[in-house]
């Protein structure tokens, strides 16, 4: 987790999200990982509307008040819908290819931004991190800095609405049984890879954390995480609060 924005050369999804914005279609988001088969990213689903979101990222929206924040904005379909209802919504994205989609869209607050970034100021109600917002943390071990830096730009009586996935289902075999190596890394621990046309991104970590892990590293880490909804595959949306 560094404090940098990515350089335009560096950022396929950014690309990606950018050519969809400006024609209306992109080529191939290729997402490559040691862990899984290459698999492929569909660029229109960055760009749903409210009707096409899982129930997980409605509750999100509807939940929302107050001063928003919107981190790892993407294609800003969640801060496009929140500011269609009239919410006060700021998103931000390290990727400044994906922030210029953003204002082409008609997003009013887009700030290319690192979360970790010190310079970044607020006091926010509601900080949203969505499509696994777990995942920027990278390892477990990161996830009490992540909630430390959340802490810092909270309201009192704030709320964090984060949602994540119990990779678990994975390794499960057909008795019911799973084949977790207990003295590895945690197992909701992933690396990707991105790449779109010609452009490579570096490679990352990402975190998917239970709901179970969740709650107690928040609770060590001075927050009280409330089960809000279960989705369809194994995820979650949790709230954190002071």
């Amino acid at each position: 987790m560094v404090n940098s924005i990515l350089s335009k050369d560096k950022d396929p999804m950014g690309a990606a999200i950018l050519d969809y914005q400006t024609t209306g279609k992109s080529d191939t988001l290729r997402i490559l990982s040691s862990m899984f088969d290459e698999d492929e990213m569909p660029v229109s689903h960055l760009f749903r509307s409210l009707r096409d979101m899982p129930l997980l990222e409605r509750k999100a929206l509807e939940l929302s008040r107050g001063k928003i924040l919107d981190v790892g904005a993407g294609a800003g379909c969640h801060a496009l819908a929140l500011q269609k209802q009239n919410k006060n919504v700021t998103a931000i994205d390290i990727s400044p290819l994906s922030c210029e989609a953003m204002l082409k869209r008609g997003i009013s607050n887009v700030q290319c931004v690192n979360l970790f970034d010190n310079n970044f100021k607020g006091c926010f109600d509601t900080i949203l991190l969505l499509m696994n917002g777990t995942g920027i943390a990278g390892k477990i071990s990161n996830l009490p800095k992540l909630f430390k830096r959340l802490k810092e730009i909270l309201a009192p009586n704030g709320q964090i609405l984060i949602d994540s996935s119990d990779l678990k289902y994975i390794y499960e075999n057909e008795d019911g049984s799973f084949d977790i190596d207990l003295n590895g890394n945690y197992y909701g621990e992933v690396d990707y890879q991105m790449v779109y046309k010609n452009i490579e991104g570096e490679p990352f970590d990402w975190l998917y954390v239970d709901f179970l892990l969740l709650s107690t590293i928040a609770e060590s880490n001075g927050l009280h995480a409330q089960l809000i909804v279960e989705g369809e595959h194994y995820d979650y949306l949790a709230r954190l609060t002071l």
